[in-house]
């Protein structure tokens, strides 16, 4: 177990020496770092030969720069993970090695870990295959409960006829006919405007397939007058910026008219948490549009 400093960390062509130096095997980080060490850390020096697991969490990761990360460490397998903290890693889908020419622009979050079961539920009804439901977990992973949060507890936890207890993720996702899950959205990410629902997250997704972007935000603000406006913070490779144009073309082919976001704001970098996933809090705040 190497454990990284926080300099380190953020300094993505230390990290990528230090990664090849050591002879690092198995990476587990977020989409956010790892897009981070295929743009900065001049990988081409450092091919990180050792490598044999590149495990990713969190976040969506942009298609294009899976791609080139798969390109880039070509004898690593790559697995996509999904868990919330309530629940520790439930689902896991292996990246097939023919993705790079498969003209895949989503990735799953796959199927359950053997030690998780995982069902789709509209509020307490089972979904059919390729229905959009709510996510529930059980399992040995599944946390006891909040701390002094007896209400909060209630409304995420219940037990089936079974006397199993399953917790209400809040994520939405649906089946796909082969057995992987697919991701859709959160709950609490989901917003109304001009009387249509829309899942942010499916903006990120559909963004995520535009080559010149490395990371993307999406986040809604309420003006004074209740109007709802969705902005999309973006970053991109060096000399890779696109144009405001470009960006909302590329959006009217793959968005529906109400989808497209009002703003567009380039970062050089987005901000993140401790955990380094992006920070979404930071980004809702009115001034983050100044």
């Amino acid at each position: 177990m190497v454990l990284i400093d926080e300099p380190t960390s953020k300094n993505p062509r230390r990290l990528a020496e230090l990664m090849d130096d050591r002879g690092i095997t198995i990476c587990y980080s977020t989409p956010t770092a790892l897009t981070m060490l295929l743009n900065y850390g001049k990988l081409e020096r450092h091919a990180c030969g050792s490598l044999r697991l590149v495990l990713f969490a969190g976040e969506i990761f942009p298609v294009p720069y899976l791609r080139q990360l798969m390109a880039a460490w070509p004898s690593a397998e790559y697995f996509n993970l999904y868990g919330p903290t309530e629940t520790n890693v439930c689902t896991w889908y292996q990246v097939p090695v023919d993705f790079a020419s498969a003209g895949r622009t989503t990735l799953p979050v796959g199927r359950a870990c053997a030690h998780a079961r995982v069902r789709v539920l509209n509020g307490d009804q089972p979904v059919r295959v390729g229905e959009i439901g709510e996510l529930v977990v059980s399992g040995d992973g599944l946390m006891s409960g909040y701390w002094n949060l007896p209400v909060v507890d209630a409304r995420v936890f219940f037990v089936d006829d079974d006397e199993i207890r399953w917790y209400r993720t809040g994520d939405f996702v649906s089946e796909a006919p082969n057995g992987n899950l697919v991701f859709h959205g959160r709950r609490d990410r989901m917003v109304k405007r001009r009387g249509y629902r829309i899942e942010l997250a499916e903006i990120e997704c559909r963004l995520s397939a535009h080559p010149s972007l490395t990371s993307i935000a999406v986040v809604s603000h309420s003006n004074a007058d209740s109007t709802v406006t969705i902005a999309a913070f973006f970053s991109c490779a060096l000399l890779a910026k696109p144009s405001l144009i470009d960006l909302r073309s590329f959006c009217a082919k793959h968005l529906p008219h109400y989808m497209i976001p009002d703003h567009f704001v380039y970062l050089d970098a987005m901000p993140t948490t401790s955990t380094g996933k992006i920070d979404y809090q930071a980004l809702a705040s009115p001034s983050s549009l100044q």
